[in-house]
């Protein structure tokens, strides 16, 4: 009788679960089928308040500063899907070994290039393409190619430092958004003066957890003492 009653109830959990999904997936059909087929975008109101941005690039602008918030939900989305990854358990222990002699000199140059190819991303990122994400992206990239020639970090980095890390972007993103609102009432409301220094610093800490998270997610579990 026990087990009938769970078997209900498990039954019952499913067909909500599979009934809010196809009402999900309905409100977005219905939300894009009905857009305009020429929509009025923002580009105007955008090139109108370039000066008070803090950059000169409308990506940069839009991401860091008008629309802000999305960002930062960006970085909380990334941080609950390495989170989600982590509840699976430890990553796999893989067997140690000496890389080819190709494999470890192509490491040995690209990496460096790489490290100084995200640092310019990051920086051009107010003026040109470029950008946290585009840096973190090329970061992960380096971190990944490590870890593929069995090059692992200290065991003593993969507890607290590691998570240091991880929360960086999104911490420096709560705490801008929290001193301005302390000082000026308005979230990630940047000053004028300001705001060019406060997203470059933001920037910086987003590459930093961007290209760790992703580098993490590849592993494809919680990094431990077996690495």
């Amino acid at each position: 009788m026990i087990v009938t009653d769970r078997s209900r109830l498990s039954m019952m959990f499913r067909l909500v679960l599979l009934l809010l999904l196809f009402a999900l997936a309905g409100g977005l059909a219905y939300v894009v089928l009905s857009l305009p087929d020429q929509a009025v975008g923002l580009s105007e109101q955008v090139k109108t308040n370039m000066e008070t941005s803090g950059v000169s690039n409308p990506v940069t602008a839009v991401l860091l500063n008008f629309r802000g918030y999305d960002t930062l939900l960006e970085m909380g989305v990334l941080l609950v899907a390495l989170l989600g990854v982590w509840s699976l358990g430890a990553a796999t222990a893989h067997r140690r070994v000496d890389p080819e002699s190709v494999l470890s000199s192509l490491v040995g140059w690209l990496v460096p290039i790489m490290m100084l190819t995200a640092g310019y991303l990051l920086w051009v990122g107010a003026a040109a393409p470029g950008g946290a994400f585009q840096a973190g992206s090329v970061l992960a990239a380096a971190g990944i190619l490590l870890l593929l020639s069995s090059k692992c970090p200290p065991v003593r980095l993969l507890g607290w430092p590691l998570r240091l890390v991880l929360v960086l972007g999104l911490g420096a993103f709560v705490a801008v958004g929290v001193t301005l609102l302390s000082a000026n009432g308005a979230f990630l409301q940047y000053p004028n003066s300001l705001a060019g220094g406060l997203i470059l610093f933001i920037e910086a800490a987003a590459t930093l957890s961007i290209g760790i998270t992703l580098t993490a997610l590849f592993l494809g579990g919680k990094p431990g003492s077996q690495q």
